[in-house]
């Protein structure tokens, strides 16, 4: 048990060095305040620190304290280009995502190539050859369509067998050991679900997206939080689409739509895009919202608090989570052979105008 608390604490020294940008003679953590973090014996501590030291990642200097040694790799000399693989580029929340990204392979030294994919896996497979041709040093990549089958699994056996450490984001494919950093969709669902209910609602719906995880995570969020209050009639009342079409169906399906709503008294939808989309449906159709119909929504994107009603919606970590992503990639770069743990981001509930509170709960 002590072993595993004091390995435990090498690998979080590693990373904390990473995540905090400390060089070489930097002062480090007190024996004390590493106990106080960790919960250990000062005895567990100085193992650790022992390790650190024989590794020549921490030197103990006495009467001094405890500094980053000079042994410790700096991300700058550690590393190369790094290429980053988006669906998209421009719009929505993946600006902010890629900024996130960039900032700090930036402040790392480290060069960017970046690609966008459309969400096609063809265009995947292009950037991807690309990047090998280039010897990129590490992979971001969002996966295109990852709900789906996937030709390109060749590319990641390629990726893994020359070693190139390869870094997810938002979603993953299923297939691959990839780590991946991401918000918490299913968590995302189900604090939009149990927010209706909360309000009152009980006829929920919901507008899901089937080719990518984040739709299936989110869907599985949603009908869980159905479930758990009694609403087992709400898996009849979704709608499934692809993403990228949420702007075609509300004039191709109008009458199932218009029935679905007829049905219900709110609606959870995919993301900001597809609520905007069904409020300019409602507005057509002269249907209120919220009075007639409440929306709830997920991503929190900049045109969430802009729209005509204010959607409360899920919030995205959007430039944190590229952050996060590009910090643990820089871990994987540094020490190829650790262990690569997910990060998922826990969602937090905007409330702005779009949802009704019932009365008679």
């Amino acid at each position: 048990m002590e072993d595993y608390k004091y390995n435990a604490i090498v690998d979080w020294v590693r990373n904390y060095i990473s995540d905090n940008n400390l060089k070489p003679d930097d002062r480090f953590l007190t024996e004390m305040e590493l106990c106080n973090i960790h919960n250990v014996s000062r005895q567990t501590v100085r193992q650790a620190l022992m390790k650190l030291e024989s590794d020549n990642i921490l030197k103990r200097v006495r009467g001094s304290g405890t500094f980053v040694s000079s042994g410790i790799r700096t991300p700058t000399a550690m590393t190369g280009t790094v290429g980053v693989i988006s669906t998209y580029f421009s719009n929505y929340i993946f600006p902010h995502i890629i900024t996130g990204i960039e900032s700090v392979l930036n402040d790392a030294g480290c060069p960017i190539q970046i690609a966008t994919t459309h969400n096609l896996g063809s265009e995947e497979a292009q950037a991807i050859r690309n990047m090998l041709n280039s010897n990129v040093s590490g992979f971001i990549i969002e996966p295109s369509r990852s709900a789906l089958p996937s030709l390109n699994t060749g590319l990641y056996d390629e990726i893994r067998q020359r070693g190139i450490p390869l870094v997810f984001f938002n979603a993953k494919y299923e297939w691959s050991d990839a780590p991946y950093v991401a918000m918490d969709d299913i968590a995302a669902g189900k604090k939009a679900a149990d927010h209706l209910f909360e309000c009152g609602h009980k006829k929920l719906a919901g507008f899901f997206v089937f080719d990518n995880l984040q739709g299936h995570n989110r869907y599985r969020g949603f009908i869980e939080s159905c479930f758990a209050h009694g609403e087992t009639e709400a898996e009849k009342n979704v709608y499934w689409y692809a993403a990228g079409s949420g702007s075609k169906l509300f004039s191709h399906d109008k009458k199932r739509i218009l029935e679905m709503l007829e049905s219900s008294t709110a609606v959870v939808c995919y993301n900001d895009m597809l609520a905007l989309e069904l409020l300019k449906f409602c507005r057509k159709n002269e249907i209120k919202v919220p009075d007639d119909i409440s929306i709830i929504s997920i991503d929190d994107s900049k045109y969430a608090a802009i729209c005509d009603v204010p959607l409360t919606s899920v919030h995205h970590p959007h430039t944190g989570l590229g952050e996060a992503a590009a910090k643990a990639l820089l871990r994987y770069m540094d020490n190829p052979d650790s262990k690569q743990e997910n990060i998922l981001f826990t969602p937090e509930l905007v409330v702005r105008k779009s949802v009704k509170q019932i009365s008679g709960r």
